[in-house]
């Protein structure tokens, strides 16, 4: 009988992952995060959030157009889809600095 490795395709593995090095020049990605960061002016979402003596930090406009823009691009337009994707998806997670908001975090964005 012919003694074949196992498939451990179904097992997690913790790699180590630069979240920089995932996001490449040329891509979609690059493009979307080279954009929102230096073109875009997101100064106008500041006065909406007055947490600065209290209340728990918000997530930043910056991080949070990325990540739908690229659940839109992807065809996830789900809220919930897109939260899953942070959590899962190393490419979602490299564009979001490894943020993963949950289902509240959505408010006033989608």
């Amino acid at each position: 009988m012919a003694n074949y490795k196992p498939d451990l395709s179904c097992q997690s593995k913790f790699i180590p992952i630069n979240f920089s090095e995932q996001i490449l020049p040329g891509t979609f990605e690059y493009a979307l995060c080279y954009i929102i960061e230096n073109k875009l002016d997101l100064s106008g979402f500041d006065a909406w959030y007055h947490n600065d003596k209290t209340g728990a930090a918000a997530y930043s406009p910056a991080v949070m157009l990325k990540i739908i823009l690229l659940g839109y691009a992807h065809g996830l337009i789900s809220s919930r889809r897109i939260a899953k994707a942070c959590e899962h998806n190393i490419l979602f997670m490299s564009v979001s600095g490894d943020v993963q908001p949950h289902n509240n975090g959505w408010h006033g964005f989608l």
